[in-house]
């Protein structure tokens, strides 16, 4: 079912919002009453992916107020009204404005936020897009009277190009539901009809460990869904211990209270979202998007949302991570890299702050330390993953007592089976290709760091030293043997006049052929 079909469509989504992008301030030029620093933006790896934007220092102070929601203290110079112009001054402002653009877009949620988005690169990031979604839901509740908006859930998810709105069902005026609205991803690879397909799959799921969709529409561009609202928020709002319908960066950003589950619940979790997880798995649904955020805890049971995003090909946010490590190359090894970073969550209260990780915080629960070790380790990441039923038969998991007895399965229909393949081989792809283009940036940039350094450029020194000398003592020993050469082919030259004397000549005085060529080859 497609109610979108006939609303204004925003475009096809091309951009990969998780590609990182760096920052570097290259200039800056006075005008009249104001100083003007010019930036130089890249987004990936590929130079050719850059563009120029030019910002004062005003534009730097209302992105730093946006910002100040985090509750985090960002390094931006302090304001000066005297002597502003100053070449000096401009100068070390320029150095702090690049420190402190360098703290953004290094930050792992603020440099996902709309806010920094925008300042850096504001020719893609211009569109209104609560806008857009709020014609989109209008124009499904004109189609479906039931529903009713009691409000929007501002900036609630990290990713720009999704909107969530609380509504209720006026038929079960007391039930809430989380709609939202978002656009289709650049590894949505399925056909319109194929995902329609998906998410209808999906929508019919009765599974424990899953949390069902109530309603799914799509359009040429982005899809609407409709599902149970969880008053108690995510697992993640639990651990952090937040209000879930707070604005994500001030929820996550800082958390002041956040604190690791116990032992009990680790386990219990953990072994209920592997048995999700192997249930994808063996339907052949491709996921790559489990993180805290997206697990739902209800009476004990733990459930994924937003099952769904596989299908709609928006990037997982953790991609920037996974795609450093070319051992994960799959979907399946792309959940067991999350469930990694989930279960470091889980017991420590906080994601790790890079991976690979060798070294983890002090714990009682050893078991969850080997776990852990089997997937974020730097052994595990350039050996590879372990899979998702070796976890579940792991010291730590195997032993969970799980309420359900009954094999779980999805029955997914022999035509969908076949496009979900495809898609995957194509998603698959894609990351491939990225991580292929990222390790030869990086091989360069060694060798490029390597010719660039003291140590380098000495060894060069001595090198270009030795060649100067050892050609300096060839040329010198070439000259001597050619000179050695000439003295003996003159002194061997056979006479080219008469051996007897000559006799006196009465005109002049006579020069004799041999004693010419000896001083000839003298003079050579």
């Amino acid at each position: 079912m497609s109610l979108l079909e006939k609303s204004p469509a925003p475009g096809r989504l091309l951009l990969d919002d998780t590609l990182p992008l760096t920052a570097l301030i290259e200039a800056s030029q006075n005008l009249q009453s104001h100083t003007e620093y010019i930036i130089r933006v890249q987004r990936g790896v590929s130079s050719d992916n850059s563009w120029q934007v030019i910002r004062r220092y005003s534009d730097f102070d209302v992105l730093n107020s946006s910002l100040m929601v985090c509750g985090i203290s960002l390094p931006l110079p302090p304001k000066k009204l005297i002597g502003n112009m100053d070449r000096e001054f401009i100068a070390e402002r320029q150095r702090g404005l690049q420190t402190y653009l360098d703290s953004i877009t290094q930050h792992p949620l603020i440099s996902t936020s709309l806010f920094v988005k925008k300042f850096l690169d504001p020719n893609n990031y211009s569109a209104n897009y609560t806008e857009i979604a709020l014609q989109q839901v209008s124009m499904f509740f004109r189609s479906d009277p039931k529903w009713e908006v009691l409000e929007p859930l501002k900036d609630m998810g990290w990713r720009i190009r999704k909107k969530y709105f609380l509504i209720k069902n006026k038929e079960q005026a007391k039930e809430h539901f989380l709609l939202s609205w978002v656009d289709l991803g650049p590894d949505k690879f399925l056909s319109d009809k194929d995902l329609q397909s998906a998410l209808k799959l999906l929508t019919n799921l009765s599974t424990p460990y899953l949390c069902p969709l109530l309603f799914s529409s799509t359009s040429e561009s982005s899809a609407l869904l409709i599902r149970p609202f969880s008053e108690k928020g995510s697992l993640r709002d639990q651990i952090c211990k937040v209000k879930p319908r707070e604005s994500h960066l001030k929820k996550y950003c800082n958390p002041k209270k956040s604190q690791g589950l116990e032992l009990e619940q680790i386990k219990l979790y953990g072994r209920q979202i592997l048995e999700s997880l192997k249930l994808l798995h063996d339907g052949g649904v491709f996921f790559g998007h489990l993180h805290a955020s997206n697990v739902i805890v209800d009476d004990g049971v733990c459930r994924l949302v937003d099952v769904e995003n596989g299908v709609l090909g928006v990037p997982s946010v953790l991609r920037p991570a996974f795609t450093q490590l070319r051992k994960i190359n799959t979907t399946e090894s792309i959940d067991v890299f999350c469930f990694g970073h989930l279960l470091y969550e889980m017991t420590y209260g906080r994601p790790p702050d890079s991976v690979p990780l060798d070294q983890f915080p002090s714990t009682p629960h050893a078991a969850v330390v080997s776990v852990l070790q089997s997937i974020l380790s730097t052994e595990a990441c350039k050996s590879g993953m372990p899979t998702v039923p070796a976890l579940i038969q792991t010291p730590l998991f195997s032993d969970v007592q799980l309420k359900h007895s009954e094999k779980l399965q999805i029955k997914v229909p022999s035509r969908l089976k076949e496009a979900l393949k495809s898609a995957k081989g194509s998603l698959e792809k894609r990351l491939h290709e990225e991580q292929r283009l990222l390790h030869q940036h990086r091989r360069l940039t060694r060798a490029q760091s390597h010719y660039g350094s003291e140590e380098e450029k000495k060894r060069r020194k001595i090198l270009a030293r030795k060649k100067c000398r050892q050609s300096t003592y060839e040329n010198e020993e070439d000259v001597s043997v050619r000179n050695n050469n000439n003295s003996g082919s003159g002194a061997s030259s056979p006479p080219t006049c008469p051996s007897s004397p000559t006799p006196p000549s009465t005109t002049g005085t006579p020069v004799s052929c041999s004693i010419l060529t000896v001083s000839l080859g003298k003079v050579k």
